[in-house]
């Protein structure tokens, strides 16, 4: 049986992007749909659990995998997201929510071996307590802190700090937070000492990303590195593309530095076109020969 290096797990979306001059596009999107690629860039062994309705067979395809390679986990509704965002750098926007995807339990991770499993959410509800213990025990877990902070109110999405942290930090080894979300979590505007506190509370290495640079801390250094795209109109899906190809390249032996050069790197080149990363390994490592 082929094994894996990282899984990654969580609800794809339909999205309806509204940019600030009021143009829509609709797109399939969610956590999962930008870490996959990014990860399946560096070489590494990916391998999709993806949450959706089954009817949506769309959604799938739209990955472009190897059948073996991805699983949907079956859901009644597949989650559905609007996005405005009112400024040219997309750093403002208002998001909602019309349907949420069913939980994601521990008996539908498929038996495949693997060696890292990584909580892609959007919402809170998207990953129960029960399944973050299971895979806890199955290989490293790494998560990203939206799938617990942001929630589902009506259809408006509402931050909140997660309540069960104290007990499930210790639980993950490597975490992504963006600016906000850390400030939410740890009550500190400065990103450097909210890695810390996230270590300090149990989280073995942090990954807090934001529109001017990237910063990881691994329990004794903080590294950061500066976002160099050149335009922005491929802004959606800059955390999930950098922690996707972040973990991928830890994966693969690369140290925190390094790791953090090239998913910074790779976000980059990937916010100058719309959509998830389309890339190469190469091309990243052009990127970064030609900006960094």
């Amino acid at each position: 049986m082929k094994s894996y290096d990282l899984m990654i797990i969580g609800p794809a979306t339909r999205d309806v992007n509204i940019d600030y001059t009021g143009a829509e596009d609709r797109s399939i999107g969610g956590a999962v749909t930008f870490c996959t690629p990014a990860a399946r860039a560096t070489g590494a062994k990916v391998f999709a659990a993806v949450k959706a309705a089954p009817e949506d067979g769309d959604v799938i395809a739209s990955f472009a995998m190897d059948p073996a390679d991805i699983a949907l986990l079956p859901s009644q509704k597949t989650t559905l997201m609007r996005n405005e965002y009112f400024t040219p750098d997309r750093e403002r926007r208002k998001c909602q929510c019309a349907a949420q995807s069913d939980p994601v339990l521990p008996q539908e991770i498929p038996d495949v071996p693997c060696k890292l499993y990584h909580l892609a959410g959007l919402l809170y509800g998207d990953f129960p307590s029960e399944l973050i213990e299971y895979l806890h025990g199955k290989g490293m877990l790494t998560a990203d802190a939206q799938g617990f902070l942001r929630h589902n109110e009506n259809g408006a999405l509402n931050f909140h700090d997660w309540q069960d942290k104290m007990k499930y930090l210790p639980y993950i080894d490597i975490l992504k937070t963006d600016a906000a979300e850390a400030e939410i979590l740890t009550g500190l505007t400065d990103r450097a000492a909210a890695a810390k506190q996230l270590n300090a509370w149990g989280a073995r290495e942090i990954l807090i990303s934001h529109n001017a640079e990237m910063l990881a801390y691994d329990g004794r250094e903080i590294y950061t590195c500066p976002v160099k795209a050149r335009n922005l109109s491929g802004r959606t899906g800059r955390g999930d593309t950098t922690f996707g190809a972040y973990l991928a390249m830890r994966m693969l032996g690369a140290s925190v530095s390094e790791s953090l050069l090239y998913a910074t790197a790779c976000v980059s080149l990937k916010m100058e076109t719309p959509g998830p990363f389309g890339g190469t390994r190469a091309d990243v490592d052009r990127y970064i020969a030609e900006f960094y």
